[in-house]
């Protein structure tokens, strides 16, 4: 049982202290760092009782309408999980999505990035990802605690490495300035050398290894030719093009529900018509600072402004 003073003086916190309309805690600043503690716990208690009272309403309700199903409408997820005495570990200049998944024994370096709906999974091993490495979209990260001959095979990605959108990577290394395509499957105890290539969908077997310089495809994977200089070259500027973005994105992200709000009624009154159909009509749109990309995400921005 909880003290009855708590209780009474939880309730009296809660309506002094708080909005009746945002229900935001809002203390006097004059207050100790020990009354600001007991006032933070009086509030989050009054806010689990709200949310109980609540939830038994509901349950009512669906008895009362002949259901008796009950479904609680919250979601667990969580872009950094422990597992284990496991924490993530992500710098912090980078860029990992709301909706992504890092879980475990994991560590990200400056400037990486980790896209919407990736899964990477730490927990019987350890993953670690270099700098200004980019893993795309709905890719998968995973290891294995040891192959069948006891090996331990955990996955490191190195520096500037672009993994493309739903690859799966497990129990693999893929070092530095290497590119693995969309779509590819890397099985475990594959290394694929500095500037090695895997295909868009290949699946490359277990313990296969990819020399740099080397592009490799198909299912299962085999060596199709060497790469291009200017294929190598574009897989620098792959990871440096990512991590220009990823800074826009994380900027997006951060962004409070005011200034959200507030950029959604710019968007619409500053909306771009095609050039012809506003000249046509006279009409010179000026784009407000707010909208505008940086010109490292757009290169080629500034020299079609100049023509």
């Amino acid at each position: 049982m909880e003290n009855p003073n708590f209780q009474r003086l939880s309730f009296e916190i809660f309506f002094t202290c708080c909005s009746p309309f945002s229900l935001s805690f809002s203390p006097p600043p004059s207050l100790s760092p020990a009354i600001m503690g007991t006032l933070r716990r009086a509030i989050y208690t009054v806010g689990f009782w709200i949310r109980e009272t609540g939830q038994a309403i509901d349950r009512l309700g669906c008895r009362l309408q002949g259901n008796y199903y009950f479904q609680e409408q919250l979601s667990r997820h969580r872009t950094l999980m422990n597992t284990f005495d496991k924490v993530p570990n992500v710098h912090r200049d980078a860029f990992v999505s709301p909706s992504a998944s890092v879980i475990g024994d994991v560590q990200v370096g400056q400037g990486s990035s980790i896209w919407y709906g990736c899964v990477l999974r730490g927990d019987v091993n350890s993953i670690c990802i270099g700098s200004g490495t980019n893993i795309q979209d709905n890719s998968l990260v995973h290891v294995a605690k040891s192959n069948i001959s006891g090996k331990v095979l955990p996955t490191i990605i190195g520096d500037n490495v672009t993994v493309g959108h739903g690859a799966v990577l497990h129990g693999c290394t893929v070092e530095d300035e290497a590119f693995v395509g969309i779509g590819a499957t890397l099985l475990d105890g594959v290394v694929v050398e500095k500037q090695g290539m895997v295909a868009a969908g290949a699946l490359v077997r277990q313990n296969t290894k990819i020399a740099g310089g080397e592009v490799w495809g198909g299912n299962p994977a085999k060596f199709l030719r060497k790469l291009t200089e200017e294929e190598i070259a574009f897989i620098s500027q792959s990871a440096t093009n990512y991590s220009n973005l990823a800074q826009v994105h994380a900027s997006e992200n951060g962004k409070p529900f005011d200034e959200t709000e507030f950029e959604k009624v710019l968007r619409k009154k500053f909306a771009h018509r095609d050039e012809e159909y506003d000249s046509m009509l006279g009409v010179i749109r000026e784009v407000p600072p707010e909208l505008i990309l940086p010109d490292n995400v757009l290169p080629d921005k500034s020299a079609k402004h100049s023509h």
